[in-house]
Parts: C-alpha cells; sequence; structure tokens
C-alpha cells in the first residue's frame, strides 16, 4: 500500500501547506520559540496526530465490527527524543467511553497495538530521497 503526501513552503516563514494524496489540505509551521507562526502542526505535532488518528480509527472500526458500545474514543500522543536522535519514546494515553467489561477494553487494548502507524513506527524505517 502506497501513501503521499506533498508539502510545500514559500517564503512565509516556516508555513508548510500539506496536500494529501487524496486532495486534503491542512497547514503545518513551527512554533514560535523556533522562529515559525504556530499557524499549524508543528511536524512533531503531525507525527503524534497520525499516531493518535490511527489509533482512535482502528479502536472505532474494532468496536463497530463487534457491537460494542463506545460512545467515545480520545487517545493523546507525546513523545521525547534523545538530542542525538539516539532514541524516541512514544507515549500514548487511551481514553475509551461506553459501558465495557474489562474483558472488553484488555481486547481494545490488544487492538491499539495493531493499528498501521503503530506497526510502522514500531519497526525499522528507510527513507529514500532524491531530487526531480
Amino acid at each position: 500500500m502506497e501513501f503521499n503526501a506533498t508539502v510545500s513552503i514559500k517564503m512565509d516563514n516556516y508555513k508548510m501547506e500539506v496536500m494529501s494524496g487524496g486532495g486534503n489540505a491542512l497547514i503545518a509551521d513551527e512554533p514560535l520559540e523556533v522562529g515559525g507562526q504556530n499557524l499549524g502542526f508543528s511536524p512533531d505535532e503531525l507525527l503524534c496526530a497520525a499516531l493518535g488518528a490511527c489509533t482512535s480509527a482502528t479502536l472505532r472500526m474494532y468496536a463497530d465490527r463487534k457491537g460494542w458500545p463506545v460512545e467515545r474514543v480520545d487517545v493523546k500522543v507525546s513523545f521525547e527524543r534523545e538530542t542525538s536522535f539516539s532514541e524516541t519514546k512514544m507515549f500514548r494515553s487511551i481514553h475509551i467511553e461506553g459501558n465495557l467489561s474489562e474483558e472488553q477494553r484488555t481486547r481494545l487494548l490488544e487492538i491499539a497495538e495493531k493499528c498501521p502507524v503503530h506497526k510502522t513506527f514500531s519497526r525499522p524505517i528507510s527513507i529514500e530521497t532524491n531530487f526531480n
């Protein structure tokens, strides 16, 4: 499966226009403290958002398929990385509203570990770069 996005930056300090392969748009920017305008998600926040969005969608799909009474899923994601980039730790906190048994909650936690972005972040990633 292939996914893509195109990011463009012009002269407006660090404001980036992000276009998904599916035609959706958002603004990314750097925080004020590094010279950006804080007009959108920072690149690091986009990493957190990717894991949070994938986790919540995966849990919603599973709960719907099982007919479980999940009313809401909130996923908070943060991460820390060493300044040397030798290690990165991601932290994910999941809150689920709904009348679920402990067994169902345990199963949903197992399912969260199977979301595609979690799997992607948990395995080696290679990046090939070229100019065109």
